[in-house]
């Protein structure tokens, strides 16, 4: 067999177990999220369901000033690494304001809340001797390639399981340094984790702590500092990793620790060094949503509330939406066939835009519809959304929906 038909069995593969991903072709529209242009077939228009622009903030005017200002001021590239003329003074002025976002001396900028996790995690088990990282088992992709790029021991804890994660730590060599790594708000279920217990447990094994608020950057806490803001725990964690491309609607990643553990990252870490900066528009864009972001605590209460209304319009029709105590809002399918189906004919026939979500980013048999209401999405587009669900439930033939109360 020759190197292309090895390709092509590959995704052969992916297309007979039916989880085979397509790209929708659409354009954002200024001023009318979560409206967007549909390039593609089905309506010239569709409502985005699926976006992890959790605020919306990407359409903010402040945050496209900011933007624009950056542009036009300081040109469209940085110029290279932040090493070789790539440092703006932007990125000094972001780093600053994440840093006192959650209450640390420093924060560094990476392009990504993937390379962020990646990078961190892999330099951290270098500059350590001897270190055992103790991973959730629903830890984000990032960060399992970080820890296996560490090469350290690690040792993979149940979900959320403080008794499983005690008893490996007791087991450990009480003078072997320890890193528990974790998140959040975890984005395909939308659990929350015991972030204060964790805690408690790190400090009676001697282990440090690795938060990713990548999920709830911006979303949680009296400033938009994360659930580690929202139950007052920031100062306990060693590392916090967050993301610009969610709860702020940019892009890029960081993490905000200790000057020390920032220096040692931003000194060794081959993710940051060698790749070029975050480009001006980007940078003064965030800039200008995490400050609005930290002032704006009416964004938080409108998200919430929307989240907690369309989990009820979607119980009350007999629809299976998945517990969750966060914003993200899943909806149980259970076959990665009837998913696309369901996605499929929202699109076609409703002009409504949700991805199905497949293994591997789900265990089989879990597949599910993501949901991701924004303060943007109002009572009748919610209304709308329910009504479309219950009549593609009923005819890919999924569960027979209840009649409402």
């Amino acid at each position: 067999m020759g190197v292309t038909e090895l390709f092509r069995k590959s995704v052969e593969e992916v297309r007979r177990e039916g989880r085979y991903r397509v790209f929708a072709d659409l354009e954002r529209m200024t001023g009318r999220f979560p409206v967007a242009r549909n390039h593609g077939a089905g309506p010239a228009e569709v409502v985005v369901w699926c976006s992890n622009d959790y605020l919306g903030q990407s359409q903010n005017p402040a945050v496209i000033a900011g933007g624009r200002t950056a542009l036009e001021s300081m040109g469209a590239g940085s110029g290279g690494t932040r090493n070789i003329s790539g440092t703006n003074h932007l990125h000094v002025l972001l780093e600053q304001e994440l840093a006192d976002l959650h209450g640390k001396e420093a924060a560094l900028l990476f392009t990504s809340g993937y390379v962020s996790n990646a990078a961190t995690l892999a330099t951290i088990g270098r500059i350590v001797p001897d270190l055992v990282i103790f991973s959730d088992a629903c830890n984000h992709a990032s960060m399992i390639e970080g820890i296996r790029h560490s090469g350290c021991e690690k040792q993979i804890f149940r979900h959320n399981d403080l008794a499983d994660l005690e008893r490996r730590l007791a087991a450990c060599d009480p003078d072997r340094p320890k890193l528990i790594a974790f998140e959040s708000v975890y984005s395909m279920d939308g659990d929350i984790a015991p972030i204060a217990a964790i805690c408690d447990l790190a400090d009676r094994y001697g282990a440090m702590t690795y938060l990713d608020e990548v999920h709830a950057a911006g979303l949680y806490g009296p400033r938009g500092g994360g659930i580690s803001e929202r139950d007052r725990v920031a100062h306990r964690l060693t590392i916090i990793e967050g993301t610009l491309a969610k709860g702020f609607g940019c892009m890029g990643g960081y993490i905000a620790a200790d000057a020390d553990v920032v220096d040692a990252i931003r000194s060794h870490a081959s993710g940051f060094i060698f790749t070029t900066s975050l480009p001006p528009v980007l940078l003064g864009s965030a800039l200008a949503s995490v400050r609005y972001v930290k002032q704006h605590p009416e964004l938080r209460a409108r998200h919430q509330e929307r989240a907690a209304r369309l989990k009820r319009l979607l119980a009350s029709a007999g629809l299976p939406v998945m517990p969750s105590t966060s914003h993200i809002v899943p909806v149980l399918v259970g076959c990665p066939v009837k998913a696309k189906l369901v996605t499929d004919r929202l699109l076609l026939e409703h002009g409504i835009y949700v991805q199905p979500i497949n293994y591997p980013t789900v265990a089989r048999g879990s597949e599910r519809l993501r949901l991701t209401p924004t303060p943007f999405h109002t009572d009748a587009l919610m209304e709308g959304l329910v009504a479309a669900l219950v009549e593609v439930w009923q005819t890919v033939g999924l569960y027979e929906p209840l009649a409402a109360e």
